[in-house]
C-alpha cells in the first residue's frame, strides 16, 4: 500500500470530458495467470496499473515466470510473459506475497493445488482478514491440502501433479471461485465442471477460449474444461475497466450539466449491470456500437450526461452482477435520489466491511443511510454538507465517497485516499481534470 495520503474534495458544478479507463482489473489478472501456464510467450498491451496486478505479477516472478515490462502509455502497462506450460511452474523460494488482491490469492491457489511443492500465500492485514474456505473445500476435493488460519489467510496449498477433476457447485456465487476450479481443473485428467446459482462475471472463460482452451458453456450456469489442453502464447489487448468506468457513469449522472465520454471501455454483459442501474438512477448513457471481437471481449465508448437522479433498487439476483459497483451506485443516489439494496452480504467481507464503512462516511458527510445486514437504504433527499471520512484501506470506497463529495455543501476530507491505488492509481488526477 503506498504511503498515507489525504484528499480534500471540493464541490464541483458539473463534470465534463472525456477518459480512457485503465486496464481491466479482472481481465489483467488472468491474461498474466494464464500466459504463465502457456507454451511460448504471450504480449499483453493495457495491463492495470493498479496495485492488485502488480502483485499477481509479482507471484507469478516468484514462481520462476519471466516478465518483461516495457514502457507503459495512456493504454496501461506493457508486457511480454515467457509461459512454463501446464504444471511447469518452478517452487518459490519464499512465501507469495499478494498484497490486497484477493483476486491473486484465490485463482492463484487454482494453480498451485495443482503443482507438486508446497506455496505459501500472504497479503496485508486486509486480506488476511478475507474468507478463504470458499476455495478451500473445492481444491482439497481435488486432492490437494491447504493449511489456512480458520478459513482465512495465510493460505499453504500443498498441491500435486494431477489433481481429480471434480463436479462442484459453488456455495457462494463467486467468478473467483469459479476460475480457481477451472484453473486446477485445466491439470487435471478429465472434464472439471462448475455450476453457480446466479452467473458471475466470464472473463476465465473467455480467456481460456483466447489461449486454444476449449470451454463447455453447459445448461442452468453451468461452465466445464476437459484437463490436459495446452495453451498457447497469445498478443493481447486488456479493455478498459468497466468498474473503473463506473466511477465516471456515476459522476457524469450526479451533476446538472454535466458529460462525460469513456473511450476503449469493456462491455462484457457479465459487467454491464451497472449501466442498467445508474439509467434507473436518472443517468443518460448512451452506447458507442461495440468491437464485438476485441480478443474474445467486446469493447466500446459510453457518453454519459445528466439526468435528474432518480430512485432504484438492485434485487439479489442483480447483485452478482454489480457488487463491485455498488459503493459508487450509493454515492450516486446521494445526489437528491433513492438507493435500496438487498441480497449483498458478501459486501461485509471485501477489502473492508463495506456495507458499515459506507454508512459510516455517508453519515459522516451528513448523509441518510440505513443499514441492513445484507444492504443498505440510501435516502439522498437532503444535500450532503461535506466532511471527514475514511476509506477503511478500501480502494472503491475512496473513490465513491470522492463521487459523493461533488454534490456536498463543503469540502469533504479522505482519509486513507492512496487505497485507490489498488485498482485506480489515476483516479485523483482525472477527477480533477473532468471539473467543468
Amino acid at each position: 500500500m503506498p504511503p498515507a495520503q489525504i484528499v480534500v474534495v471540493h464541490p464541483a458544478t458539473a463534470m465534463r470530458g472525456h477518459v480512457r479507463p485503465p486496464g481491466d482489473k479482472s481481465i489483467s489478472h488472468r491474461y498474466a495467470l494464464l500466459a504463465a501456464l502457456a507454451d511460448g510467450e504471450s504480449t499483453i498491451t493495457g495491463y492495470s496499473t493498479g496495485a492488485d496486478c502488480a502483485s499477481t505479477l509479482e507471484c507469478l516472478r516468484g514462481l520462476g515466470v519471466e516478465i518483461e515490462e516495457r514502457p507503459r502509455d495512456a493504454a496501461g502497462r506493457h508486457l511480454r510473459i515467457t509461459g512454463r506450460g501446464l504444471g511447469g511452474l518452478r517452487a518459490p523460494a519464499g512465501a507469495l506475497d499478494a498484497g490486497n488482491s484477493g483476486s491473486t490469492m484465490r485463482m492463484l491457489a487454482g494453480i498451485l493445488a495443482a503443482h507438486p511443492f508446497a506455496t505459501t500465500i500472504t497479503g496485508d492485514e486486509s486480506l488476511q482478514g478475507r474468507p478463504m474456505r470458499r476455495i478451500v473445500v473445492p481444491l482439497e476435493r481435488m486432492g490437494a491440502r491447504i493449511d489456512s488460519r480458520n478459513g482465512r489467510p495465510p493460505l499453504t496449498i500443498h498441491g500435486l501433479s494431477t489433481p481429480t477433476a471434480v463436479d462442484y457447485q459453488t456455495e457462494v456465487p463467486s467468478a473467483q471461485v469459479k476460475s480457481a476450479v477451472l484453473l486446477a481443473g485445466l491439470h487435471a485428467e478429465g472434464r472439471t465442471s462448475v455450476q453457480e446459482a446466479l452467473p458471475t462475471r466470464d472473463h476465465t472463460e473467455r480467456a481460456l477460449a483466447e489461449f486454444g482452451v476449449r470451454v463447455e458453456r453447459l445448461g442452468g450456469n453451468t461452465v466445464a474444461v476437459q484437463g490436459r489442453q495446452p495453451l498457447r502464447g497469445r498478443t493481447l489487448a486488456v479493455p478498459g475497466d468497466m468498474s473503473a468506468a463506473a466511477f465516471w457513469l456515476a459522476a457524469g449522472a450526479s451533476l446538472s450539466g454535466s458529460e462525460i465520454v469513456m473511450t476503449n471501455v469493456g462491455l462484457n454483459p457479465t459487467r454491464t449491470g451497472v449501466i442498467d442501474v445508474v439509467r434507473r438512477l436518472g443517468g443518460r448513457i448512451d452506447l458507442g456500437e461495440a468491437r464485438a471481437d476485441h480478443h474474445g471481449e467486446p469493447v466500446g465508448t459510453v457518453t454519459v450526461s445528466y439526468g435528474e437522479v432518480g430512485h432504484a433498487e438492485v434485487t439479489p439476483d442483480e447483485v452478482p452482477g454489480v457488487i463491485d459497483e455498488l459503493p459508487v451506485l450509493a454515492a450516486l443516489a446521494t445526489h437528491g435520489g433513492e438507493l435500496k439494496v438487498t441480497g449483498a452480504q458478501e459486501l461485509r467481507v471485501k477489502e473492508s466491511d463495506r456495507i458499515a464503512s459506507l454508512a459510516d462516511g455517508i453519515r459522516r458527510m451528513g448523509g441518510e443511510i440505513e443499514e441492513f445486514a445484507d444492504g443498505f437504504h440510501i435516502h439522498g433527499r437532503r444535500r450532503l454538507a461535506g466532511g471527514e471520512v475514511d476509506a477503511k484501506h478500501d480502494h472503491r470506497l475512496a473513490m465513491a465517497f470522492a463521487i459523493a463529495a461533488l454534490g456536498a455543501e463543503g469540502p469533504t476530507t479522505i482519509h486513507g485516499a492512496e487505497a485507490a491505488a489498488v485498482s485506480y492509481p489515476e483516479f485523483f488526477g482525472v477527477l480533477d481534470s473532468l471539473r467543468a
